[in-house]
């Protein structure tokens, strides 16, 4: 049987236009990081807080859509992804609940999952993202954001054609590792910080924040990745 979600409409006041007549090219995604739904719901709509996203994902896996996607929702604040450095202009945030790190980090439930599954295919279709843009908050932010954080199951994403995991990571060749970041996306100021991020999206059992030889080999698969889907 076909997943089908609970969809509320749940509308923020906090949103603008896209600037430069932009559409959306990235997906980035969020963990609340706040104690409860109810809590993470109330500050995304208030309008002092000048924060949004176009959605939220409880833990049962209500969806809620707070700011329509042709609009510029507030999610993504200072960072930058492939040279873009107006990511809110440039995307769609989802945000899905878990405490986060300060309140007690946790596994995202097997139901939030299939509606962030379910709702990423749907916005990936709509505005043809391409497996290298579909990113969390700490991938352009490094140097101040970990979420959505080591437990977000990214590699069930891409099993789902959403976004990129490393193939066979065997063949491998010594290469510049922060070359291979910045071939992937990633904006290199603080190499520590840049390497704990990478980690946390593709080396999630051990976030050192130490290029090793496996945190390499990763680069350099997913760099190869990128470089055959930008031809």
């Amino acid at each position: 049987m076909k997943y089908l979600p609970d969809i509320r409409k749940s509308p923020s006041p906090n949103f603008n236009e896209r600037r430069e007549g932009r559409s959306p090219t990235i997906l980035v995604m969020h963990y609340t990081g706040m104690p409860t739904a109810a809590a993470a719901l109330d500050r995304l709509r208030a309008p002092d807080a000048e924060v949004s996203a176009h959605y939220l994902v409880e833990e049962d896996g209500t969806i809620h859509l707070m700011v329509n996607e042709e609009k510029r929702a507030w999610h993504a604040g200072v960072g930058k992804w492939r040279g873009v450095s107006d990511i809110n202009s440039a995307s769609i945030g989802i945000e899905i609940v878990n405490p986060g790190h300060e309140f007690g980090y946790q596994p995202f439930p097997e139901l939030q999952m299939k509606s962030v599954v379910w709702l990423s295919r749907e916005i990936v279709g709509r505005h043809d993202i391409k497996p290298f843009n579909v990113i969390g908050h700490s991938d352009i932010a490094p140097e101040r954001k970990t979420d959505p954080g080591e437990l977000f199951d990214w590699k069930m994403l891409a099993e789902n054609t959403i976004g990129m995991w490393p193939s066979d990571t065997s063949i491998f060749e010594e290469d510049d590792f922060f070359e291979n970041l910045q071939v992937i996306g990633y904006e290199v100021c603080d190499r520590e910080l840049v390497t704990k991020a990478f980690q946390r999206h593709w080396r999630q059992h051990e976030i050192s924040g130490i290029a090793d030889t496996e945190t390499k080999k990763i680069a350099a698969v997913l760099r190869k990745q990128v470089e055959h889907l930008t031809k």
